[in-house]
């Protein structure tokens, strides 16, 4: 019995497996959200309590890098440790995969109806794979394969440096460092950078902002489900529908990066919980417009076919395989 989670900056997803099922059939499922928990170790003794189950193996993928068995979150408030979470299961075996890394292994598995293509292209059979996930925050991986089958590796790509393409790009890259400094691209491509293309807008885009999203976002905890929420609404709001296309255009060039970066010709997969709230946005000609924008390279990048993950649990699928496939 498998315990599978795909451990995220706000939710937690948890479920368990058996060899008999495979990694595509939960038997029982839960969800979680992080803040109701002081660390990972309660939170997994909350859902075996819940489910009376006593498992022989977990794998998580977790929202953060893993080195030498621990990870600490960039979003994430806890701090894991296989070595931790195996005391707390009576000894049993833990393996922490990167979060990208576990989706990176549900790839494989995904059929036509797990996804949305936004462009087809020309994959190569046995390509690299390149996966761009904004959520909370921005997370990046990739897929090699090895002659028998994908591997995965996880990547801190979201923190490489924010390259601006346009002279309004420019002028964000200007207003964060003075913020911040260091401008990553996740300060701009995902849920916690969202606000800060939003705030630019408003404070330097000439946009207005209406009093009642004003009251709005001050009471709000979370500020980016309220702004595209108003971007996507029947009559849009202005500064948000702005918000939310300077976001799509910037998604559509860093997803062209990571795709020259590993020359990704079995395609590039845009997942976290961002990509299929935003699918009609995304299916604006903006998105492959910067993504194709690659100079010299852009007809090679044209050639990598551009997908939407659309399958509500891929990273947890992807610790399934890991736990089922390739834990002793």
């Amino acid at each position: 019995m498998l315990l599978a989670g795909d451990i995220g900056g706000t939710k937690a997803d948890l479920a368990l497996y058996s060899a008999e099922t495979g990694p595509q059939s939960a038997l029982v499922s839960r969800r979680y959200p992080v803040s109701d928990y002081d660390n990972l170790e309660s939170l997994v003794a909350a859902f075996l309590r819940a489910t009376e189950a006593e498992v022989t193996a977990a794998c998580f993928g977790v929202a953060g890098p893993v080195v030498d068995g621990q990870a600490t979150g960039t979003n994430l408030p806890w701090t894991l440790s296989e070595r931790s979470l195996s005391h707390g299961l009576g000894g049993t075996p833990v393996h922490l995969l990167n979060d990208l890394e576990a989706i990176a292994y549900g790839v494989p598995m995904l059929s036509s109806d797990d996804r949305y293509t936004l462009s087809s292209g020309s994959a190569e059979p046995q390509g690299a794979i390149a996966i761009i996930a904004p959520g909370t925050g921005l997370g990046t991986g990739y897929l090699v394969h090895d002659g028998q089958s994908y591997r995965a590796y996880p990547s801190e790509g979201g923190h490489s440096d924010f390259a601006p393409n346009t002279s309004r790009q420019c002028a964000l890259w200007r207003y964060l460092h003075q913020r911040y400094g260091h401008v990553s691209c996740e300060r701009v491509c995902s849920g916690v950078g969202i606000p800060n293309l939003y705030a630019f807008l408003r404070d330097c885009g000439n946009v207005e902002e209406p009093q009642w999203l004003s009251e709005a976002l001050v009471e709000a905890e979370d500020a980016t489900p309220i702004i595209v929420k108003a971007a996507q609404a029947d009559a849009p709001c202005p500064i948000c529908r702005q918000t939310l296309d300077l976001f799509v255009s910037i998604l559509g060039s860093i997803a062209g990066d990571m795709a020259l970066t590993w020359m990704a010709t079995g395609g590039v997969y845009l997942a976290g919980g961002i990509p299929p709230r935003i699918l009609p946005q995304l299916q604006h000609p903006t998105l492959l417009q910067a993504f194709w924008a690659k100079g010299r390279l852009g007809t090679v990048v044209r050639r990598m076919p551009l997908h939407v993950i659309t399958h509500p649990h891929v990273g947890r699928l992807g610790a399934a395989s890991y736990g089922l496939n390739r834990m002793p």
